[in-house]
């Protein structure tokens, strides 16, 4: 354990914590670590027909602007950041008083989360996660409603992550899209992840796979050319207990850690 990762360890939540798999250290790696590390890219996310997503590393790395403000004051009790990067969100809201815990399966941007002054664990989603079923607040921004390339899963994860009656907020592509695909993080020297599925939505095809999961819209809205939507479970305190008396011991443990994290909610540039 490197002495970054044991500071992570000591300073956020307790809990159990997996070894994300490679398609996880891919954000872990070069070039993305790098990214992080000196907080400017380029960076994109490429697959290999020559599809290219500008990720946004220098926004992530800088200081929370007006679009995150909204996102956050929106939020309700404690709040999960699901894929927290760097972790200008949950630095914020340490900065707030408010209870916060970032989670991404980047043990760099993990700690430079905890620099920040934020609460953050170096693990996927899929993994048991600290006050599971206790959350008052998701969030998924930065393209992270891509995480694993099968956005039904991540959802009904979040779903269980939430406490009853929960509020999700997750950014969306501003245009209308609902694709899988696998893709690599590669930089401008030729640096180049392993490859790893990723998903891209727009509000209606996010919706969409949201309604049949018991999750309710309750707002949209666009703030600083980037699309936001609210959603809110379905599932009430009744539910929540006889579901938990259903399961097994351990039932949140790993599910798949086939997931990494983080591409803008940009348009990709093709044809490079």
């Amino acid at each position: 354990m490197s002495t970054a990762h044991h500071l992570v360890a000591t300073k956020a939540t307790t809990g159990t914590r997996s070894v994300p798999a490679a398609s996880d250290r891919s954000w872990s790696a070069d070039p993305y670590a790098d990214a992080v590390r000196s907080g400017r890219g380029p960076l994109f996310l490429s697959r290999g027909d020559g599809w290219l997503l500008p990720l946004e590393v220098e926004r992530w790395c800088a200081r929370a602007d007006e679009a995150d403000l909204d996102v956050l004051r929106r939020c309700e009790g404690s709040v999960l950041d699901v894929g927290c990067g760097p972790g200008r969100l949950v630095a914020e809201l340490a900065e707030r008083g408010v209870t916060a815990l970032g989670i991404d399966v980047s043990e760099v941007a993990v700690a430079r989360t905890v620099g920040l002054g934020g609460r953050a664990l170096h693990r996927s989603v899929f993994e048991p996660v600290p006050d599971e079923g206790r959350w008052g607040t998701a969030l998924l921004v930065d393209g992270n409603v891509g995480i694993g390339g099968d956005p039904r899963a991540l959802l009904a994860r979040v779903h269980r992550l939430l406490a009853p009656g929960g509020l999700l907020i997750a950014e969306t592509v501003p245009v209308d899209v609902d694709e899988r695909v696998h893709v690599q993080v590669t930089d401008a020297r030729g640096g180049t992840s392993a490859p790893f599925p990723w998903a891209r939505l727009g509000t209606a095809a996010l919706l969409r796979h949201a309604r049949p999961l018991g999750w309710r819209a309750v707002d949209q809205w666009v703030a600083g050319g980037r699309c936001f939507v609210a959603l809110r479970s379905r599932r009430s305190r009744r539910s929540r207990s006889r579901s938990r008396s259903a399961e097994p011991p351990n039932s949140t443990a790993l599910i798949s850690s086939q997931r990494a994290r983080k591409p803008s909610g940009d348009s990709p540039v093709t044809d490079r």
